[in-house]
């Protein structure tokens, strides 16, 4: 019974935590989608290490790349309002003025990632070259995406 209260306890606390991030994002949404850039960011920077062979290559970082990617395909979308243009943002005003154009970029994303998540199996790409072929097309939408949708320095 005590190590049940304590799960109680601790899914609690989880849930207040997961509840005031929640809520931050839907204020914040400029920090939001910088911050799931930031974790895409990492996920292609050990991805791309692999597959130049700087970083060995092991399944279970294969999977954690695509996961990264995969859940950013799901959420990143959300939070580009009207108005959050403004402000400190590498977005490019083309996503307001385009938005259906940004809609089909985040579509070709999700479908992308949807693929290497399917292709990762379980446990993740079997070697490199399974996760060359998974990660490679969504690599790609990254790219195509930021040459219309992301402003350039």
């Amino acid at each position: 019974m005590r190590i049940f209260r304590k799960f109680a306890v601790l899914g609690m606390i989880g849930g207040i935590g997961l509840t005031g991030v929640v809520a931050q994002a839907s204020e914040d949404p400029i920090a939001t989608r910088q911050a799931i850039m930031a974790s895409v960011g990492a996920a292609a920077g050990l991805g791309g290490g692999m597959m130049k062979g700087e970083i060995a290559y092991t399944p279970a970082a294969g999977k954690a790349a695509i996961a990264t990617a995969r859940a950013a395909a799901l959420t990143f979308g959300n939070y580009f309002p009207a108005g959050s243009d403004q402000g400190t943002t590498g977005a490019a005003p083309s996503i307001w003025e385009n938005a259906d154009g940004f809609a089909a970029e985040l579509a070709k994303l999700a479908e992308a990632t949807a693929a290497a998540v399917e292709a990762s199996g379980k446990s993740g790409p079997a070697d490199l070259d399974a996760f060359k072929a998974a990660m490679g097309p969504v690599f790609g939408t990254c790219k195509s995406c930021h040459e219309t949708y992301r402003k350039k320095n």
